[in-house]
């Protein structure tokens, strides 16, 4: 499977094409005209956000296993809500917890990367706006949202919103099983689900959200989040894992 990374290269953000089990620099715009440039190793590099967004579109609710823990009747559309793109955090980037929003819950997704301006798309079509699939953590000011805060507000704040390792350019997320994601915190099994279980289909998803907001590329649609959310504490080490990604493990630090 071809993965799409971004690293600090001597010293300068370098986009990287794995294929094969080889990295190349990548020579172009990974959005646009490009090609595999130049071989290098795999070590010593450090793991930079794999895409920079304008935005992240997530959709609350959208597991029918966590609607069930949550005793909570299915939505009749995608509840959306945006994260700005100064949430991002790369891999091995700290989660901040802010001090006095009380309980910080992690939430593992996976996330849509959108790979060419897409406006009003259709679903049959969607498959082809694309890039690929990353690892997402919605991370989320639970105690704050409990108190009726905004979603923007309570999943809105610096470092909420780590994504990576990369992006998985020829992930096939439309077969019957669905694309296994998982949450871990200090490496103990909290979510573990697929996206066989989403109430809206990715597909639908990218139409639906097309039809209000243009999409551009780099883009994020974050798709919902299994059940077995829970608190973060500073310490911990927090990982999301999608089939056919990779993980994404980010520290958790005090504000």
């Amino acid at each position: 499977m071809r993965k799409l990374y971004r690293i600090e290269y001597r010293g300068t953000p370098r986009h990287v094409i794995e294929d094969g089990g080889a990295w190349r620099l990548l020579d172009g715009d990974p959005f646009a005209r490009h090609s595999p440039g130049e071989e290098i190793e795999h070590d010593g590099h450090r793991l930079l956000a794999p895409v920079l967004p304008s935005k992240l579109v997530c959709i609350g609710l959208n597991y029918r296993d966590h609607a069930a823990e949550q005793n909570k009747p299915l939505p009749s559309s995608p509840l959306m809500f945006i994260k700005p793109s100064t949430a991002v955090v790369g891999p091995g980037d700290a989660i901040v917890l802010p001090p006095d929003v009380g309980r910080i819950d992690h939430e593992a997704e996976v996330g849509v990367v959108i790979g060419r301006r897409a406006r009003h798309v259709k679903e049959a079509d969607a498959r082809g706006y694309v890039l690929g699939l990353t690892c997402l953590n919605d991370v989320t000011a639970r105690e704050l949202q409990q108190t009726g805060a905004q979603y923007t507000h309570v999943k809105g704040f610096d470092t909420f919103a780590p994504i990576g390792p990369c992006v998985a350019l020829d992930a096939d997320y439309t077969a019957a099983g669905g694309v296994r994601v998982q949450g871990l915190v200090n490496g103990v099994t909290r979510q573990d689900s697929s996206t066989a279980q989403l109430v809206f289909s990715i597909d639908y998803l990218i139409a639906y959200i097309t039809r209000v907001m243009t999409l551009l590329p780099g883009d994020i649609i974050a798709t919902g989040t299994p059940p077995g959310i829970g608190p973060l504490q500073p310490g911990d080490r927090v990982t999301v894992a999608v089939d056919g990604v990779g993980a994404l493990t980010n520290p958790v630090t005090g504000g």
